[in-house]
């Protein structure tokens, strides 16, 4: 008797779906699977036997033949185990599927029979509901992650018997409830505020800009003067997520199989601090099948790079197309995928390799010849997509025993910045991917970012004696809008524009 099971294959963030046919027929006993399965699907041939014996079921004794159709789509990981073994049991009559074509079925076996969590349940349920599915059969690991999307029943499955008892009728299971959204967002935590850091005021406008903006941070300055304090206390003044957000950097996490099943959301922005030994594919992302890497992990929210310049030159290099199109292409023999990557880099480093080239109280002890292969080790066309260049010298006794006013706490900052961020908001609403001033494209920039006369002769100066590229006279524009938002000013003026051009590098 020929069975039809209908489920999901996941490659990167690209869900297709996949019919699992199981045929049962005379012949000497054996089990076969078809349809371009990798190792893991092969393997599941044995997880199913032992899963159904184990659970009381009887294993046919006769050619079992699974195709998993479309045949030249190849398909990897365990998530087909649940659905052949549905498949199974529905050809040997011990239960019947009426609605197989609206039903998915996603999950690893266990040789008991237990129903294990695989990854990339959300973007499964997400293409599931995009299909026409009426509801989806996930593992009880994955169930409330699976929960997070409207309008499409979740079942939570923890063994192959509970499953069929549901699907007999005898023991039927209720689908999971939707998760509300608005009661696990919450804004940073506040462990690292910046009221701890004594001193640095033209740095921490420049990280409330970059934090209201979306725009990327470089920062320069001798070891010790609170680069790394700096950016981590950045992300406890970033703006909470957005439903939309949440589920998108869920997603990528979820295929990355970083959820928690306890807390199957992402609730803050991501803040990835990666260490300087590590390659381009952990970065970028890559493997066979491809994951995502570091930078997409930071989607929506935070990737800070310390020791920029000890980065290797390639790993580096990888970075300019990933923050010029939001987005990391993967390509490998067997597909390529895309993961987003719209994100706030925040990049630290030192002047020179002893690090203190220009210091007031320390001598430099570096070559010129070690100075210039350090600071080269940083291309013009990386350092053009990085939008403000900021300098952190070294603080000074008073400051650090905090001899003066009292530091501006986070919450107060953050809330400034979620005002700005609002406007872009409403700016861009209806606009699809847009949530900042640092998305904007050529002809939003056009439209949104008209400066008057004054402040265009200021640009065009400073693009001529600076020679700026076209890159930065754009990414100009887009830093004077985020001055003039968190400013609550609907026009641009001089005065925001003066400050954007004072970030750029050498101004």
């Amino acid at each position: 008797m020929l069975a039809k099971i209908r489920s999901l294959n996941v490659f990167g963030l690209t869900v297709d779906p996949v019919e699992i046919q199981v045929d049962v027929q005379r012949g000497l006993p054996s089990f076969s699977v078809v349809g371009l399965p990798d190792a893991a699907v092969q393997e599941s041939r044995e997880r199913v036997r032992t899963a159904l014996i184990n659970s009381g079921f009887t294993f046919p004794r006769q050619k079992v033949v699974v195709n998993l159709a479309p045949a030249d789509l190849k398909k990897s990981g365990a998530r087909f185990d649940l659905g052949v073994g549905v498949g199974i049991l529905h050809s040997t009559g011990e239960i019947t599927l009426a609605d197989w074509d609206t039903a998915g079925f996603v999950g690893e076996l266990s040789f008991d029979g237990t129903v294990r969590a695989v990854s990339g349940v959300l973007p499964t349920v997400v293409a599931a509901k995009k299909l026409g599915f009426a509801s989806v059969y996930v593992p009880a690991a994955n169930a409330r992650e699976a929960a997070l999307i409207d309008g499409i029943d979740v079942y939570s499955v923890e063994n192959l018997t509970q499953l069929v008892g549901h699907l007999r009728g005898d023991a039927p299971l209720t689908p999971e409830p939707m998760a509300d959204l608005t009661t696990v967002l919450v804004p940073p935590s506040g462990e690292r505020d910046m009221a701890h850091i004594q001193g640095q005021e033209h740095a921490k406008r420049a990280m409330e800009i970059a934090a209201a903006g979306g725009h990327n941070i470089l920062m320069v300055g001798p070891p010790g003067s609170g680069k790394t304090m700096l950016a981590k206390a950045f992300g406890t003044i970033l703006p909470r997520l957005s439903i939309d957000e949440a589920l998108e950097v869920t997603e990528v996490h979820s295929v990355a199989g970083l959820l928690d099943p306890e807390e199957p959301v992402v609730r803050r922005r991501p803040f990835r601090s990666v260490h300087h030994t590590a390659s381009a594919v952990a970065i970028i992302g890559g493997g066979n099948p491809p994951r995502p890497g570091e930078i997409s992990l930071s989607h929506r929210g935070v990737l800070f790079l310390d020791e920029f310049p000890e980065f290797a030159v390639k790993t580096l290099e990888t970075l300019r197309q990933p923050l010029e199109d939001g987005v990391v292409t993967v390509s490998r023999a067997s597909g390529t995928c895309q993961f987003p990557a719209q994100i706030t880099l925040v990049a630290a480093m030192n002047p020179c390799p002893c690090g203190f080239l220009d210091d007031p109280e320390k001598n430099c002890v570096c070559t010129a010849n070690q100075i210039a292969r350090y600071q080269a080790k940083l291309s013009g066309p990386l350092l053009d997509r990085i939008d403000l260049h900021v300098q952190v010298p070294r603080v000074s006794f008073d400051k650090l025993a905090g001899r003066g006013t009292l530091a501006e706490h986070s919450e107060s900052i953050r809330a400034r910045v979620e005002e700005a961020r609002n406007r872009q908001l409403a700016r861009f609403a209806g606009m699809e991917g847009l949530v900042c001033n640092a998305d904007m494209t050529s002809p939003l920039i056009k439209q949104h970012c008209v400066v008057g006369d004054e402040a265009g002769s200021l640009l065009q100066s400073a693009v001529q004696q600076m020679n700026l590229s076209g890159r930065a006279y754009f990414r100009i524009l887009k830093l004077a809008r985020t001055i003039a938002d968190l400013a609550g000013s609907d026009e641009i003026s001089l005065t925001h524009v003066a400050e954007a051009i004072s970030y750029r590098e050498g101004a």
